[in-house]
């Protein structure tokens, strides 16, 4: 009994380790020499401008107890209702579909921009073990029209997916616009050098008119045991007439200011709102801060992400957009539901869908 039960452990663990170097990305001394150019990069590892609390492995495991008692707490009450209409063959002069945690469709100025693509069930190195959706992508990767560009925040699994790049590799021809170090990643995927833009802080390119500013915010990076190996961001992509702040996962930062002051203010900022707790504070934001980060950075319209997809924290699935909407008077905040298109000019996606309807009325 003892031997079947070796056996199924190591048939369970091989299957959960498959495919992981290639998951992980380039090795250290890849990324390192694209990141030695930086004033942000020691030689070893990036930082925030701020000091930065970041929970450590034993903090982590001090916490499994408290996350095995939620039971389900970070699940929808509810089937999450999803609008599955492909986008416009033509983009608009602005409109952003968001299409499930930081995803997103953007339309900017006759131009689409596809933000952190994850169409992977699984956010993890693993097939088998990881945090997994809450809810399927609204539409498919080949429904995605011609796109200008593809703009990834930083490398942690959620926001950077092995699968989805290899996908947008074969049915896209748009660069990859990334932070530095992440370049390394793509083309140990097989992405060529052509089809990759890596930029520092405060470093732009422009792409079909569209210019993408890599902008500084407040996070950290890691796809194996080493952390902070290649560089985070937010994005600041400024057209002829619109521009958009993408904020990707960040927390909160004076960086918020520093940019509006430079290339804002900005029609629509996307803001992530979710996966926040006191043990890690510096590192994403809760809906206040990001309702403050929005103000700093002379925002239009607020479009939160980063809640609702996958379980990354210990608050109650709706809280974030719950705490949001409570907190924000006098904020123009629109709350679409994934795939949902919001045209700032025209429409307010319909906010309250992430109750539970009372069946007596």
């Amino acid at each position: 009994m003892a031997a079947v039960s070796m056996s199924a452990l190591t048939r369970t663990v091989g299957r959960a380790a498959r495919g992981l170097p290639t998951a992980i990305g380039a090795r250290p001394a890849e990324i390192r020499r694209a990141a030695a150019g930086s004033d942000r990069y020691d030689g070893r590892a990036f930082s925030n401008f701020e000091p930065s609390t970041v929970l450590t492995l034993r903090q982590g495991l001090a916490l499994v107890p408290d996350l095995i008692r939620r039971r389900g707490g970070g699940r929808p009450p509810l089937t999450i209702p999803l609008v599955t209409a492909p986008p416009p063959a033509t983009a608009g002069d602005l409109a952003v579909t968001w299409l499930g945690h930081a995803t997103t469709l953007v339309e900017i100025d006759g131009r689409f921009v596809l933000t952190d693509p994850v169409w992977s069930r699984r956010v993890s190195p693993s097939a088998t073990v990881g945090p997994t959706r809450l809810h399927p992508m609204p539409i498919a990767i080949g429904q995605l029209p011609v796109l200008t560009a593809v703009v990834i925040s930083h490398d942690h699994y959620d926001h950077l997916d092995l699968s989805t790049v290899r996908q947008l590799l074969a049915t896209q021809r748009a660069p990859f616009l990334v932070p530095l170090g992440i370049g390394a990643h793509l083309r140990r995927w097989g992405v060529p050098d052509d089809r990759i833009v890596e930029l520092d802080w405060n470093r732009s390119s422009t792409v079909d008119g569209i210019e993408f500013v890599c902008t500084p915010n407040r996070h950290f990076s890691g796809r194996g045991l080493r952390r902070n190996t290649t560089l985070w961001c937010s994005w600041a992509l400024i057209g002829a007439e619109h521009r958009v702040y993408f904020g990707g996962d960040t927390g909160y930062t004076a960086a918020f200011a520093e940019t509006a002051r430079q290339w804002g203010p900005f029609d629509v900022t996307i803001l992530p709102i979710g996966a926040y707790n006191e043990h890690w504070p510096d590192i994403h934001l809760n809906p206040e801060e990001a309702l403050a980060a929005h103000r700093d950075l002379g925002g239009g319209l607020l479009l939160p992400i980063h809640w609702a997809t996958f379980d990354l924290a210990m608050h109650s699935w709706a809280e974030p957009v719950r705490r949001l909407t409570a907190a924000g008077a006098g904020v123009r905040i629109v709350t679409p539901r994934p795939g949902e298109r919001v045209d700032p000019a025209r429409t307010a996606a319909p906010g309250g869908w992430w109750e539970i309807p009372d069946p007596s009325k």
